[in-house]
């Protein structure tokens, strides 16, 4: 079964809303430099819960951390992204399932995969493949 690991919530305006979570939530949020898509960026991560040093995976069970990333005409809502073993393979599924593609798989050098697709109610959900 695979599960629900990261949430992004979409928004329009960077700074306003990291000072939003951060005072409201007490998250702690940071940008990170990051290749993607053949360029270079920033993803800016929402820290909700405490995560293992070695690992960075949150050490209370059940909870994830997220991300704040620009809202677009595609991503206008917040999008929780699921872990896969192949997002190859999910893209096929989700196709024979009904579902579409909004953003084909790009690579993050080092880290994994990611891509967006739709269901089959025109929500937007993520796509995570971790390299090994």
């Amino acid at each position: 079964m695979d599960g629900v690991s990261h949430f992004e919530i979409a928004v329009d305006d960077k700074e306003k809303a990291k000072a939003f979570y951060a005072s409201v939530f007490g998250w702690q949020i940071m940008d990170l430099p990051v290749e993607m898509g053949g360029g270079t960026g920033t993803y800016t991560l929402a820290m909700t819960t405490d995560v293992d040093e070695k690992t960075q995976m949150p050490t209370k069970p059940g909870a994830i951390n997220g991300a704040l990333i620009e809202r677009t005409d595609k991503i206008t809502a917040p999008v929780v992204t699921i872990n896969v073993a192949s997002i190859d393979d999910a893209l096929g599924k989700v196709a024979a399932a009904g579902g579409a593609v909004v953003e084909g798989k790009l690579e993050i050098p080092g880290m994994g995969a990611y891509a967006y697709v739709s269901d089959v109610s025109g929500n937007v959900i993520g796509l995570w493949e971790t390299f090994s």
